[in-house]
């Protein structure tokens, strides 16, 4: 059996911590230790993981094989930069930076050095999804909804950025065909960005989605529904539940997917030490990260304001 992976968790704010928490606990890792710009939580977190804590990005980096960076987006470059520079593994939270080029010198830097990027598109690994992908034939319509109360955190970007990029990564991963065309609206509510957002993307090879997605929603609600030639799949991602409609003898019979239910951020961190012990690819590389902070800008640029 390999040797447990020593990793760091660079940022132990609201995701961070359960990143410390599920490496704490797995066979698999060593945590070595927690950095985070606030000393009280670094220290809080740190004695419940039962590891120490790391004043700075220099002394962790000598210290560990791979890193969870899950700080504010805007500083995703530099606090991966120090880990990719030296060879050392990274899975860094969704969306992998603030603007497309500082995605692409993450992914250089990571080619270049020989290290493995990760990007943290968590829903990738939730059951729900390994069932539809089971199931998947030709998409031809897609339609996703994401909806969430105000969260107090992650306004520093808006809701296509912090939200509807989960569903972006995920339908770019089912379509597999280049972008034709996207329209776009959006209002800012309670944020400087927009805190509603709807995109109409066309592809290439015909398919249509459509992606409704709001942090100012008194309910949550993470649902998609894929229209293919054969069937026609729905999907609840928080309840990990599906149905699946389909046209026998004439009728519409409706059964339910069997999802084997799951921690998603548990799978995806267990996989990243995986791709670390076992010298495999990330799921959801720094390509794939790219490509959906890419549609994302595109979606952002060319966005409506509701109203105007």
């Amino acid at each position: 059996m390999s040797q447990p992976v020593k990793v760091g968790v660079v940022g132990v704010g609201h995701m961070g911590k359960e990143h410390a928490r599920i490496y704490a606990e797995s066979p698999k890792a060593e945590l070595v230790g927690v950095h985070d710009l606030d000393p009280h939580t670094a220290k809080k977190i740190a004695d419940k993981c039962k590891t120490r804590v790391f004043t700075t990005l220099g002394e962790m980096v000598d210290q560990v094989e791979a890193v969870s960076v899950v700080t504010p987006t805007v500083t995703h470059l530099a606090s991966a930069e120090p880990f990719l520079k030296k060879g050392k593994h990274v899975l860094v939270e969704k969306p992998i930076a603030m603007d497309t080029r500082e995605a692409r010198a993450m992914v250089e830097l990571a080619e270049k050095n020989g290290a493995k990027l990760a990007v943290g598109h968590v829903e990738r690994f939730n059951p729900v999804l390994a069932a539809l992908e089971e199931r998947l034939g030709r998409p031809r319509f897609i339609e996703a909804h994401r909806l969430s109360p105000y969260p107090g955190r992650s306004t520093d970007i808006g809701v296509v950025m912090d939200l509807m990029i989960h569903d972006l990564e995920i339908i770019l991963h089912l379509v597999r065909s280049p972008v034709a065309s996207v329209d776009a609206v959006g209002v800012p509510v309670l944020s400087k960005g927009e805190d509603i957002a709807n995109a109409r993307i066309r592809f290439q090879n015909g398919c249509v989605a459509n992606i409704t997605t709001s942090r100012i929603s008194p309910e949550k609600l993470r649902k998609i529904r894929v229209f293919q030639d054969d069937a026609y799949l729905s999907l609840d991602y928080m309840k990990q539940e599906g149905e699946i409609y389909k046209r026998l003898d004439g009728k519409i019979t409706r059964d339910k997917i069997p999802v084997m239910k799951g921690e998603p951020l548990k799978n995806q961190l267990e996989e990243f030490l995986d791709n670390v012990r076992h010298d495999t690819d990330p799921r959801v590389g720094g390509s794939h990260g790219f490509a959906a902070l890419q549609l994302a800008s595109q979606i952002c640029g060319q966005m409506t304001p509701i109203g105007a």
